[in-house]
């Protein structure tokens, strides 16, 4: 096709999805997989007590479902056969793509209640809770996990940092308060949910992920 990347393309190797069905039947085609995660993550976002007023609900339905998708298919060894569940692939708890969404989502709402009103400067000192240093420190790891991923091209190693910065992201938003809290600490505290979301995005991108700021 005349691209100058091609000779630096490789192939890497995948397993098999066992158990992937639609409603339709046995024959699984990329079309009907994608309608289906957006059906169903409409489903559970109409049933959900916490989803919020949307512009376009069935987009948003759709980026969550992809990243529900595209996190199973990646957060194991790429040559690896595992079974596919509905019901796992879309809990907004654990070790999915819903929940990376979700804590993206989360964040994007905190600075949206805070934007104007944060200078960009802060005191590194008012962030000592263990909870805020196990934060900082695992955004430090960032540029390692990446450059793992480039060597092996294993997407697992990025998947598995999001999840654990998804994990300690929502440890701290609720224990670290932005609202409330002393003008030098929430702006301390402000920025660091700023930079966790800004990293979270990067790297669902880097997946192939849309992130989405409401859901």
């Amino acid at each position: 096709m005349g691209y100058n990347w091609t000779e630096r393309c490789r192939h890497v190797s995948f397993g098999l999805v066992k158990g992937m069905k639609t409603r339709k039947g046995d024959v699984v085609f990329l079309e009907d997989v994608m309608n289906e995660a957006r059906c169903r993550m409409l489903q559970n976002m109409a049933a959900s007590k916490t989803t919020k007023e949307l512009e376009d609900p069935e987009d948003t339905a759709e980026k969550v479902g992809v990243a529900a998708l595209i996190i199973q298919d990646f957060k194991g060894p790429l040559l690896s056969d595992y079974e596919f569940d509905w019901d796992r692939v879309l809990q907004s708890h654990g070790d999915t793509g819903v929940f990376l969404q979700y804590t993206h989502a989360r964040l994007c709402s905190l600075q949206r209640s805070f934007e104007n009103r944060i200078e960009e400067q802060f005191n590194p000192a008012y962030l000592q809770e263990p909870q805020a240093i196990a934060l900082l420190q695992h955004l430090l790891r960032y540029d390692e996990v990446l450059f793992q991923v480039s060597e092996d091209l294993q997407p697992k190693h990025l998947v598995s940092y999001l999840i654990m910065l998804s994990r300690l992201a929502s440890i701290a938003h609720r224990t670290l308060h932005v609202k409330g809290s002393l003008s030098e600490v929430a702006t301390a505290r402000y920025l660091l949910f700023k930079g966790t979301a800004s990293v979270l995005a990067n790297g669902m991108k880097l997946l192939g992920i849309t992130p989405v700021e409401k859901m």
